[in-house]
């Protein structure tokens, strides 16, 4: 049975509905790549927890305090005024809390507020507002656990997340890395916005002390360059100077007492700024003192390459020792440590260094003692301080503001460590084994002609 005209839909709707489904399903299609590649930045309360109090730092979007707060807090300026300021800090009064187990509320201190460009994974550039605050508990009450209660911009923005992160615990032997502690959501079943509750376990000063020897040991292995200024001094060390070129290898005993007059000499002159620099909590510009270092390495293979001090290389280890004393000592500046803390932190940062130091030496200079005694030594002393005087250069350019190349390269010779010392290796006992095969040949007998 055929329907009545009226009851056919007319083309231009069949056509109409398809388009529309067509859209309906292309749409997530479109939609979906744009909102991966650009998700929603997230807040981050970032703490750095003491023995008598903690220090905050607030990491706001400022599209979503905008539209939380109902108003812009930086006006038309890229400053803000005290009034904006204060503001904030009202704002964040009624929407921060920090609370001990047993419900004693701490107190919150804001120091500051700053704006600035930030970007998170995947976000691009935006701006965000950055809030400085000290949280003291009552006295008497622990640090080490606490509930932070926050709903700033998510009790508005409910998509909005807050990630909340240590950054240093120093009595928990967190000292160089940052530990997510939980994530502040708003739950869409409940509407409700769970505070996030935090224990951070037992500290002690024990656990910061081992914890900066480690830290120690790390910077010196992560940090090239120190062990290149030691290293490339000590090259030329099995080597006597004369006529301005590096010519025989000296006697064993002359060429361990350099070998250990330097070491001691360049950990002297380090520890020495190390704890001035450290105590006196003196602010000093990282660009040029690490330019300085580079410096020094570089005046360090010249010398490896011809003679400049010879015999003197005890007392350039304690002078430039001074200057990567001030570089080692920008680590602890960024710890915030009490009085107390700070002297046993410099007490195990340095112990960690040293140990580390004379682990490289140990396991660098056998090798290369084994090769001074043959004649391949030259060629290789002659290229690895080149390499060394190249990468000095490299880094040097790059600390006073042209990065480089060349600068990158040696920064990734950290990742090669092993292979450069088991190539050390094998180049010193193959030159071993070379001598040793020499000598057992030429000692031989030659037999004697018969005779007629």
């Amino acid at each position: 049975m055929r329907l009545p005209t009226a009851a056919q839909p007319p083309l231009r709707h069949l056509l109409r509905a398809a388009l529309a489904g067509l859209i309906a399903l292309g749409m997530p299609l479109l939609v979906a790549p744009t909102a991966q590649a650009h998700p929603m930045p997230h807040s981050v309360i970032a703490l750095r927890v003491g023995d008598d109090r903690a220090t905050a730092r607030l990491e706001l979007p400022l599209d979503d305090l905008t539209l939380a707060m109902g108003v812009n807090p930086l006006g038309d300026d890229e400053a803000l005024s005290e009034s904006e300021v204060g503001q904030v800090a009202d704002y964040l009064g009624g929407h921060f809390d920090v609370t001990s187990p047993d419900g004693a509320g701490w107190t919150t201190t804001i120091l500051g507020v700053e704006a600035g460009a930030a970007e998170q994974t995947d976000t691009g550039r935006y701006q965000e507002l950055v809030v400085e605050a000290v949280l003291a508990p009552p006295v008497g009450e622990s640090t080490r656990a606490f509930t932070v209660a926050y709903d700033a911009i998510i009790h508005q923005v409910v998509t909005h997340r807050i990630l909340v992160t240590v950054e240093s615990d120093w009595a928990g032997g967190q000292v160089d890395q940052t530990r997510e502690l939980g994530v502040i959501r708003i739950d869409t079943g409940t509407g409700r916005i769970a505070p996030l509750v935090v224990d951070l376990g037992e500290g002690s000063s024990w656990t910061g002390f081992t914890a900066m020897a480690g830290l120690g040991m790390s910077h010196i292995l992560e940090g090239t360059d120190h062990l290149l200024f030691l290293l490339v001094l000590l090259l030329p060390a099995p080597l006597l100077a004369r006529r301005g070129r590096w010519r025989r290898p000296a006697p064993l005993r002359q060429t361990l007492r350099r070998i250990l007059a330097i070491t001691i000499a360049f950990t002297l002159g380090h520890s020495a700024t190390l704890a001035i620099a450290s105590l006196a909590r003196l602010q000093l510009p990282t660009g040029p003192i690490e330019a300085l270092i580079a410096l020094s390495i570089l005046i360090g293979a010249v010398h490896a390459l011809r003679p400049l001090f010879p015999g003197r290389e005890a007392l350039i280890a304690a002078g430039f020792g001074l200057i990567h004393g001030l570089a080692f000592s920008f680590t602890l500046a960024e710890l915030d440590l009490t009085t107390g803390q700070l002297v046993l932190s410099l007490l195990g940062f340095n112990l960690g260094i040293e140990l580390m130091q004379l682990i490289v030496v140990a396991l660098v200079l056998p090798p290369l003692i084994l090769a001074s005694r043959t004649a391949a030594f030259s060629g290789f002393r002659i290229l690895a301080a080149g390499l060394t005087g190249v990468a000095a250069l490299g880094w040097m350019v790059d600390r006073l503001g042209a990065p480089n190349p060349v600068a990158e390269a040696a920064d990734a010779i950290v990742a090669y460590q092993v292979a450069v010392l088991v190539a050390i290796w094998v180049f010193g006992l193959a030159c071993w084994l070379a001598k040793v095969t020499v000598s057992r040949t030429s000692a031989r007998p030659r037999p004697t002609p018969a005779r007629r």
